[in-house]
C-alpha cells in the first residue's frame, strides 16, 4: 500500500499542476504525506456530504475535480462550512486532493469524460494546448455523432446519458435542426462560445450558459447551445479518474480500492415546467 505522497506523485503525473489556470487552487490541501493509503473516494465536490461519506467508507483520501479555497482562506475554523470539511477530513485522517483546470486540460481530460459519456467519438480539443505537439490536450472537445439527430433528440438524449439532475439539460436554436458534430465544455464554457462558433459544430454542450451570451451566440452563427448542470457535466470524470488510478495501482503493485461518488452534489434540488402564458410562434397570448 502506499503512503499519500506516492500517491500525490501519481496524481501529478496524470494531471500536472504546472497545467491548470494560474488563478487556480489545485494539488493537495490537507493529509499527512507519510500516511498510507488503501482505499479512495472520487467526487466532483468537496463539500460536507461527500467529506462524510469519504468518513463512512473507510477512505483515507478524497480526490474531488472541484477547489475548497479557490480564492484563498484566513481561516479553516469548523464554524464555516468549508472548514467543517477540513475538520472532518482531518479528524478521520482524510487526505484531500483537488484535480480542477489541470484534468480539463489533460490528455483524458474531462471534456473527453463528457464526450464519452454523450457517445461522441472525439476529434480533437475545442481549445488545443500550444505546448502538446500531439494536439490531444487542451480545454473542451469536439466531437462526432455516430448518426445525425435533431436537436430536439440529442437534448433528450444527453439528459438520459448525463446523471439525473433537477434541471436536465435545455437546448437553444431550432429543435427541428440536425446535429452531427459537436463541441463540448464540462463545467462553465460560455467562454468558450466564440471557440465553438469558429469550430463550425452543429451544437455546443456545456453548463452555465448565461442569458446575453447564449443569444448572441444563436443569432450571430448556425450553432445550437446545450446547457446542462454544471454537475452533471463533470460527474462523468470521476469514473475516468477511477479508471486511471485503477491502472497506476495495478501497474505499481499498490492493491487500491478506488470508489466513486454517486452523490449529486448539485446544488438545485428541484425544478418546475413553465406553463406557456404565449403562443411561442406568434408571441401572442395563449
Amino acid at each position: 500500500m502506499p503512503v499519500l505522497s506516492e500517491l500525490t506523485d501519481a496524481l501529478d503525473t496524470l494531471w500536472p499542476r504546472e497545467r491548470a489556470e494560474s488563478w487556480d487552487a489545485v494539488g493537495p490541501v490537507c493529509g499527512d504525506p507519510g500516511a498510507h493509503v488503501d482505499r479512495v473516494l472520487i467526487a466532483v465536490d468537496p463539500v460536507q456530504e461527500t467529506a462524510d461519506e469519504a468518513v463512512r467508507l473507510g477512505a483515507q483520501l478524497l480526490l474531488v475535480h472541484h477547489p475548497l479555497y479557490l480564492r484563498g482562506t484566513t481561516s479553516v475554523a469548523a464554524d464555516h462550512p468549508k472548514g467543517k470539511v477540513v475538520h472532518t477530513l482531518i479528524r478521520s485522517g482524510v487526505a484531500l486532493h483537488v484535480a480542477h483546470t489541470n484534468a480539463d486540460r489533460a490528455d483524458p481530460g474531462v471534456s473527453d469524460a463528457l464526450a464519452g459519456a454523450l457517445g461522441l467519438r472525439v476529434t480533437g480539443p475545442l481549445v488545443p494546448d500550444p505546448d502538446d505537439p500531439s494536439g490531444r490536450r487542451g480545454l473542451g472537445r469536439i466531437g462526432e455523432l455516430d448518426a445525425p439527430m435533431d436537436l430536439a433528440s440529442f437534448a433528450a438524449h444527453a439528459a438520459a446519458a448525463l446523471p439525473a439532475t433537477a434541471q436536465g439539460v435545455r437546448a437553444a436554436g431550432d429543435p427541428g435542426r440536425p446535429v452531427r458534430t459537436v463541441a463540448v465544455c464540462g463545467g462553465s464554457g460560455d467562454s468558450l462560445l466564440a471557440r465553438a462558433r469558429a469550430a463550425g459544430v452543429d451544437a455546443f454542450l456545456t453548463a452555465d450558459l448565461r442569458h446575453h451570451p447564449a443569444s448572441e451566440a444563436v443569432q450571430e452563427a448556425p450553432v445550437a447551445l446545450l446547457d446542462a448542470a454544471h454537475w452533471a457535466t463533470e460527474w462523468p470524470w470521476c469514473e475516468q479518474a477511477a479508471a486511471q488510478l485503477d491502472a497506476v495501482s495495478e501497474r505499481h503493485g499498490w492493491g487500491l480500492r478506488v470508489h466513486v461518488s454517486h452523490r449529486v452534489t448539485d446544488p438545485w434540488t428541484a425544478h418546475a415546467a413553465s406553463v406557456p402564458a404565449f403562443d411561442t410562434t406568434s408571441g401572442a397570448p395563449n
